[in-house]
């Protein structure tokens, strides 16, 4: 039997989303985006790196063993707000010399948009943003008989009336209809090349007007198909103007007026919208019954009633403009969670991930890290700023037993002497390691380096805080030490991985701030 999944249940889908991450704080969902993969180009690791990688990213796989990859390369958490998610749909700039689609609402597989050729109207560019953040949609592109598939915009809209205006002078012949202005906020946060968003709540104090403008089944335009020949109004003479024309159909109070130059139509103008109207037709004859009467001696005109979208134009915005697509934002800089002087190659968002020890207490803070961490201090004279631990070089500790932990450098800070790592699922396939994988531990045993400059330092086990003080300046470390030793505050595999993104590593800084914009589309 055919069937098909529809776009409205696409836009339902991006607003279940969306207010799932947006109730964060009345319900019990935590979102994270997050990012990781610090040393892609590793391949010793199994299924953990590419040779490639910087050149030609692969793409992310989608199953439960890769899912336990993705949450061990993970470095870093920040939460997202109820302020940081936002429905959003394809950016259109209004440009000069463009012929824009209109807004009708009959367009499929088998009416494709004049102009773009699209299948369905969210596809089509019947909508603009304005060099001001404006939002319009186009309610006439100024077809007709002559030009059929429109006209080319030349004049820019700029208003912010509820009523459909023109832009200028009206010489192009479009007719647009304000929507929404983008607020500054809005523009740093979700707007890009590719996309633009919608007001996070239609019908707030800036958008109501609008919303409360909206009347079910109001007709706005209504477009000449066929001018028809030999009119004459009132016995006077071929050309004249014919108002009260009834738009005819299952709404009321629609009414036109109609223009007509030489026994032909040459313009329509809407002047009462009416309401309720899901299919309308006007016929100009004999029996228009309009305010003059009309004798055709010729063809018959034949207009197009547009019947606007369900409540009217600007009663529900994420409907009318096709919202399936949801956009999460987080900023990134210097929290002492995230370290500097590495790279990430992967982005994701995690829904629910639970605190370090715990299966069930779902992770509440505003930023966190999956790494573990070790205060270090030299075995016997000297200071932390003599040694290097490298980025991403491999380090070790014997943590009894007869038993090795192995990891890789994370960051290293030779001021505080706090060295944070991670600790890839696969260490154990390497043929040199060949053990099983042990956390290391705040024990004053060497911490040896494949690359150190300088001596090996241990543990400082009788570290047991969370700032340090150095040169007189309290230094934040983001986490929590017993005896020289810091947990994450990520338990390990927690959460369900919604989102990833492979991309080429980036290098973090101090002097840097990443922002991080994930589109998810329905």
């Amino acid at each position: 039997m055919p069937a098909i999944i529809t776009d409205q249940f696409r836009i339902l889908n991006a607003e279940t989303f969306s207010k799932s991450m947006t109730g964060i704080g009345t319900t019990s969902n935590y979102y994270y985006t997050f990012l990781g993969h610090p040393n892609p180009t590793d391949v010793r690791v199994e299924e953990y790196g590419s040779a490639t990688w910087s050149t030609d990213p692969p793409e992310p796989l989608d199953s439960f063993q890769q899912e336990d990859r993705y949450h061990d390369s993970m470095l870093f958490l920040k939460r997202i707000g109820a302020n940081d998610v936002a429905r959003v749909v394809t950016r259109q700039n209004w440009t000069a010399g463009t012929v824009y689609d209109m807004y009708k609402n009959d367009y499929d597989i088998n009416n494709k948009s004049p102009q773009q050729g699209a299948s369905t109207l969210y596809e089509s560019r019947f909508y603009i943003v304005n060099s001001e953040f404006k939002v319009y949609v186009c309610i006439n592109n100024g077809a007709d008989p002559d030009n059929p598939n429109g006209k080319k915009s030349t004049t820019e809209p700029n208003f912010v009336d509820t009523v459909p205006q023109v832009a200028g002078n009206g010489s192009d012949g479009y007719l647009w209809k304000y929507l929404y202005s983008i607020p500054p906020s809005s523009i740093i946060k979700f707007t890009t090349e590719k996309y633009m968003p919608l007001p996070l709540v239609w019908g707030d104090t800036a958008t109501a007007p609008v919303k409360d403008a909206a009347v079910r089944g109001k007709i706005e335009t209504v477009v000449i198909k066929g001018r028809g020949s030999g009119y004459t109004i009132d016995g006077s003479g071929a050309s004249g103007t014919v108002a009260k024309v009834p738009i005819l159909g299952d709404g009321t109070g629609g009414e036109v007026s109609i223009t007509t130059v030489s026994g032909e139509v040459t313009e329509v103008t809407v002047t009462a919208g009416g309401q309720n109207y899901t299919r309308g037709v006007i016929n100009f004859n004999l029996t228009s019954g309009g305010d003059k009467n009309v004798t055709a001696v010729g063809d018959e005109a034949v207009f197009e009633v547009v019947i606007p979208p369900k409540g009217g134009h600007g009663a529900d915005v994420y409907r009318e403009l096709g919202a399936h697509r949801v956009m999460v934002y987080s900023k990134y800089d210097s929290d002492p969670d995230y370290v500097v002087g590495n790279t990430f190659s992967r982005v994701g968002l995690v829904k629910n991930p639970t605190v370090y020890g715990s299966q069930t207490a779902i992770l509440d803070a505003n930023q966190a890290t999956n790494l573990g961490a070790l205060k270090l201090q030299p075995v016997g004279t000297g200071n932390t700023f003599d040694t290097i631990y490298p980025v991403n070089a491999e380090i070790r500790q014997h943590v009894g037993g007869g038993n090795t932990a192995v990891g890789y450098v994370a960051s290293w800070n030779r001021n505080t002497g706090v060295l944070k790592y991670y600790q890839p699922v696969g260490l154990s396939t390497i043929a040199s390691n060949s053990f099983r994988q042990f956390d290391f531990v705040g024990v004053a045993n060497t911490v040896t380096c494949s690359a150190i400059t300088g001596n090996a330092l241990i543990p400082d086990i009788n570290f047991n805080r969370e700032s340090i003080t150095v040169g007189g300046k309290i230094n934040q470390l983001g986490q929590v030490f017993s005896s020289g030793k810091a947990n994450p505050d990520v338990e390990k595999y927690s959460g369900d991985i919604i989102y990833i993104d492979n991309r080429a590593p980036i290098t973090r800084s101090s002097s840097q701030k990443e922002e991080v914009k994930i589109v998810v589309e329905f």
